[in-house]
């Protein structure tokens, strides 16, 4: 059986409630209790007057005097007194009774005003003892908060309280962000080292294939098995140098620079609509401002992977589109071809490394499968985000919001 839980209520609300429930349920025990004594002692006590009068014994009357004996004889009283003794006693003792009751009402009512005032006061003092305990905690979801949003790793919560429970959840968590800090940054360095490694070999494979085409006897063979190795060389030097940008889009960008997102993407379309399709594709743009701050070699190789996209997967006498703006306080850049259809469920393996859609890690001749990946790196990194769609009739939908 699920716990029962209030929807809405936060932690500091549910801990008020509990605290106001514990008080009144011990405040409704406790005047319950002092009733019961009360009644208890009231009925003890029997009456503050009626007590103290003697029992009519059975009012025998005499003949001779006609008078009515009371308490063994001890008093005689004349009927008329009988009479107005009886009535003094039953009126005592119905004053009595109502004595008790007006007690015992009292009780419950000035009891209960009581309890209440006093329970309303426990709750907001509840109220602010749950908010004091709570704030340690309200410390580490602020960190964890800015570490999700910024992505930086190297910030530390750093509290400085007791050694209680909050103390060791936040020494916790400072643990896990310099692991993780760790890890990270060992995987970026052996990405980056790695990349910066295998540049030297293709640079030399590349030099060697241009000297050995240069000669004067080279063969017609020769010549096309050159071009066929040149080809292949520049796809890795193209596939390393994507995996330094997304090693390095990765981390936080620290030093931003204003620029807009209108003349990136202005100039980027003009160096290369006709970089990597055919004359037939169409380039259609629709640029506003855009202001943003940044890296603008990061922003640019974004607006260039999304272009280069669009162009490479499209489809003969296609088009696309570059459009940006402003919109709620972001910057937007959105990009639209008509290549393919893509199912909308293959969409988001689009942006993971080395992923084609509709391909495997083979039929390489359309790019790395780094592109999408990049972008979102990039965009992440500059506190943005990336979303793609499928483009009805075909193609991709790919909008990038960047804080304005």
């Amino acid at each position: 059986m699920s716990r029962f839980r209030l929807p809405g209520l936060t932690i500091r609300g549910r801990l008020t409630l509990l605290y106001g429930g514990l008080f009144f349920a011990a405040g409704a025990l406790l005047l319950g209790l002092t009733y019961v004594l009360m009644a208890h002692s009231l009925e003890r006590r029997n009456g503050p007057v009626a007590s103290r009068l003697p029992d009519l014994v059975a009012l025998q009357q005499d003949p001779a005097n006609k008078t009515f004996a009371v308490d063994k004889g001890q008093l005689r009283l004349t009927p008329e007194q009988a009479i107005f003794f009886e009535r003094l006693r039953g009126d005592l003792v119905q004053a009595r009774k109502e004595y008790e009751r007006d007690t015992l009402n009292s009780l419950l009512t000035q009891g209960g005003l009581a309890l209440g005032l006093v329970g309303a006061a426990a709750c907001g003092l509840g109220w602010l003892m749950a908010g004091r305990a709570l704030r340690p905690m309200h410390q580490v979801t602020e960190t964890a908060r800015r570490v999700a949003a910024s992505h930086n790793l190297t910030e530390r919560i750093g509290y400085t309280g007791p050694r209680d429970d909050v103390k060791e959840l936040a020494d916790t968590f400072d643990v896990m962000l310099a692991r993780l800090a760790r890890s990270f940054d060992g995987q970026r360095r052996f990405v980056a080292n790695a990349s910066h490694e295998l540049r030297t070999p293709l640079a030399i494979n590349r030099t060697l294939v241009d000297v050995a085409l240069r000669r004067p006897d080279a063969t017609e063979d020769v010549r096309r098995l050159g071009d066929a190795l040149l080809v292949v060389n520049t796809r890795h030097e193209r596939l390393i140098d994507g995996l330094l940008t997304l090693a390095g889009g990765e981390n936080t960008v620290i030093e931003r620079a204003p620029v807009d997102l209108a003349d990136i993407a202005g100039h980027v379309i003009d160096v290369t609509k006709d970089a990597g399709a055919g004359p037939d594709v169409v380039a259609r743009r629709s640029l506003l401002p855009a202001p943003t701050s940044g890296d603008p070699v990061l922003l640019e190789r974004l607006v260039q992977n999304l272009v280069e996209n669009a162009m490479r997967h499209n489809v003969p006498g296609g088009e696309f589109r570059v459009s940006t703006g402003h919109r709620d306080g972001r910057a937007e850049l959105v990009v639209s071809n008509t290549g393919p259809v893509v199912p909308p469920y293959e969409v988001e393996a689009a942006f993971e490394p080395f992923r084609r859609l509709r391909t495997e890690r083979v039929g390489s001749d359309r790019g790395a499968g780094l592109g999408l990946s990049i972008v979102r790196a990039i965009a992440t990194a500059h506190g943005g985000e990336v979303r793609a769609e499928s483009r009805p009739g075909g193609g991709l939908i790919v909008t990038v919001r960047l804080p304005g």
